[in-house]
């Protein structure tokens, strides 16, 4: 029944003016606009949305909240980096980036976050 309906993610924002900054100029995402309810939309791929919502207080994920996948990692990395974009690195038992990368299993991916601290994600399908 939903397999065919657009998806919109969530993402609570403490400071709207800040997310927006960050999600059109950072990121070049494409705005759709402002609702009547207050959150903030963004048109994706394939019929999919991100609608900001502003949140006292924030809500910050300790797991990935969006990951966009991309056909080439490093050139994503270097275009989002022009922007200002910080990528994290990690060191884990399991989880390592080399030049912000880590390979798991059949997918590349590499993390970074908003400006509201939630953990946001581009990945790559591995050849």
């Amino acid at each position: 029944m939903l397999s065919s309906a657009p998806i919109t993610t969530m993402m609570p924002v403490m400071d709207m003016n800040r997310a927006r900054n960050f999600y059109e100029a950072m990121l070049g995402l494409k705005p759709v606009g402002l609702k009547p309810d207050g959150k903030f939309v963004y048109a994706c791929a394939n019929g999919a949305f991100i609608a900001l919502f502003p949140k006292e207080g924030g809500t910050k994920a300790e797991h990935t909240a969006i990951s966009f996948q991309v056909e080439n990692i490093g050139a994503a990395i270097t275009a989002l980096e022009k922007t200002g974009v910080v990528f994290e690195d990690y060191d884990l038992p399991g989880l390592k980036t080399v030049n912000h990368v880590c390979v798991l299993g059949s997918e590349k991916a590499a993390w970074f976050k908003d400006t509201e601290g939630n953990f946001l994600c581009i990945h790559e399908d591995a050849a």
